[in-house]
């Protein structure tokens, strides 16, 4: 068993949170449920953070959250962030349906109670018809991996799924979708900033096109992002940049390349987390998630301007595709590949 690591370093991308070290925070995910083995892993690959899932409702309460953080804590792991996906992205709010407002409400809770909690961040999706994807394709060596053709995709999100030209029976304008993220977000970034929670907004995935009648306006691309952030005009709303998303869209649908938008949003202090993985290419063309050295960016570059700005959150493999060893050999893989290109940015500033 463990013992305790001392934290003297204050992050700055996140305030409330304190670190064994300084600079970018290489964290994972796993589950509530997951095993002391699960965590010795963790703990051997050197991870000091993790995302945890909590998918039982009756496990959404700051009690709950402040037992998971003593059992990591015997670990030397700290919780970064809970996933709830009831709240995490919900079409009601997104779109206007029935029970929107219930749904803001539960939305507020989590906030508190993650507050009372002492896990000052959150990640939010405000997708309206889900993830989008054209089922599984084989990469390097028969690794299998998520694919998207953008003209033979499917939605899904938490059990429902999403498909055909009208997925919510209509088209939705992009005025109405933005009236309504103004209506949550006025509700919730009021609540975030009495809680100390920061709240990381992640792209829409894939971003760009719209789908299924609904646009994707907000956080599919920069100029939408920046949008947003104005309308919040809160120092706790912010981005959770996930790069392979950015990817999706490339520069040319996105508006600015990832390198950009990492160095705008870190100078305004909006960059509060980051999902650290590649793709084959961006649209139109049909696409699929790679392992990290084996996609269309550099990532190292991407690496090297997260050391650039001085960004200290947590940085996180995502979507791992599926590789011989089971999942433990490519989040392994993963964080290896991850500490080793810390270790070069900041080997070669000195």
């Amino acid at each position: 068993m463990a013992t305790q690591t001392e934290r003297p370093y204050a992050l700055k991308a996140v305030p409330g949170f304190y670190s064994s070290y300084s600079g970018i925070q290489i964290a994972a995910q796993t589950s509530d449920s997951a095993s002391d083995e699960d965590l010795q892993f963790m703990q051997q690959l050197g991870v000091e953070w993790m995302m945890v899932g909590v998918d039982d409702l009756e496990n959404q309460n700051a009690d709950y959250y402040k037992a998971l953080k003593a059992r990591f804590a015997k670990y030397d792991l700290q919780i970064y962030r809970i996933a709830n996906r009831s709240v995490h992205n919900m079409p009601e709010v997104t779109l206007n349906l029935p029970g929107r407002d219930e749904k803001v409400e539960e939305f507020i809770t989590f906030i508190r109670n993650l507050g009372e909690a002492g896990i000052p961040y959150n990640t939010y999706a405000h997708m309206g018809n889900g993830i989008w994807s054209s089922g599984r394709t084989t990469r390097r060596g028969g690794m299998d991996a998520r694919t998207l053709d953008i003209e033979n995709a499917t939605g899904h999100w938490d059990g429902q799924i999403f498909e055909g030209k009208l997925t919510h029976g209509r088209v939705y304008s992009e005025d109405e979708l933005w009236e309504n993220y103004e209506y949550m977000i006025r509700k919730v970034a009021p609540v975030a900033e009495e809680s100390g929670v920061y709240i990381g907004i992640h792209p829409d995935d894939p971003p760009v096109y719209p789908l299924g009648g609904i646009p994707r306006c907000m956080f599919g691309n920069f100029k939408g992002y920046k949008q947003a952030m104005d309308i919040a005009d809160s120092p706790n709303i912010g981005v959770c940049l996930c790069v392979g998303c950015w990817l999706e869209g490339g520069k040319e649908g996105m508006g600015v390349d990832v390198i950009e938008a990492i160095h705008y949003f870190a100078s305004r202090k909006k960059l509060f987390k980051v999902h650290f993985r590649n793709v084959s290419n961006p649209m139109p063309e049909p696409w699929a998630e790679t392992l990290m050295d084996d996609g269309y960016q550099d990532m190292h570059a991407v690496m090297k301007a997260l050391q650039e700005v001085a960004f200290d959150g947590a940085i996180i493999p995502d979507h791992i595709p599926q590789i011989l060893g089971g999942h433990r050999a490519g989040v392994a893989y993963s964080i290896a590949y991850m500490r080793a290109l810390v270790q070069a940015v900041n080997n070669e500033v000195g």
